[in-house]
C-alpha cells in the first residue's frame, strides 16, 4: 500500500508540568522540573499526532530515533509547547525536525524519526 505523506506537515501539542512529569517523580533527575523523558514523550507525540490524519485505519507510526538537546528547565504549573515539521520522507521513513519551548522560551530541539507500521502486522510479530 503506498501512503502519501507530504513533506512540510506540520504539528503542535501542549502540556502542563506537574508533579508527575518532573525528573524527580520520572526518576531520571533529583529535582523537580519538566523532565528530559517527559519532553522527549511531547515530542514524540506531537510527531504522531501530526500524521495521523494521512494514515488509513490500522495504520500508525512508531519512534525508531530520537537526536533531541534539553537545554533549560522548566517548573512546575509551566505550560510547555512542542511544535514539529517533517522534513523528509523515504518511503516510510519519517524524519521531523522539533521544537520545545515553555512561557519564556526555548527548552529543547532535535530531530526524530518514525517509522509508518500496518499495526496488526506489527503486533502479530512481537
Amino acid at each position: 500500500m503506498e501512503i502519501q505523506i507530504p513533506a512540510g506537515v506540520k504539528g503542535k501539542e501542549e502540556v502542563m508540568v506537574t508533579l508527575e512529569t518532573t525528573a524527580a517523580r520520572y526518576g531520571s533527575g533529583l529535582v523537580e522540573v519538566f523532565a528530559t523523558p517527559a519532553m522527549v514523550a511531547l515530542m514524540e507525540k506531537t510527531c504522531l499526532v501530526s500524521v495521523l490524519p494521512f494514515l488509513p485505519e490500522g495504520f500508525g507510526t512508531v519512534g525508531i530515533k530520537v537526536d533531541i538537546a534539553h537545554t533549560k528547565a522548566t517548573p512546575v504549573g509551566m505550560k510547555v509547547t512542542c511544535e514539529s515539521t517533517l522534513v523528509e520522507v523515504d518511503r516510510r521513513r519519517l524524519v521531523f525536525e522539533l521544537v520545545a519551548h515553555d512561557e519564556k522560551g526555548e527548552i529543547g530541539r532535535g530531530r526524530h524519526e518514525r517509522f509508518i507500521i500496518d499495526t496488526g502486522k506489527f503486533m502479530e510479530k512481537l
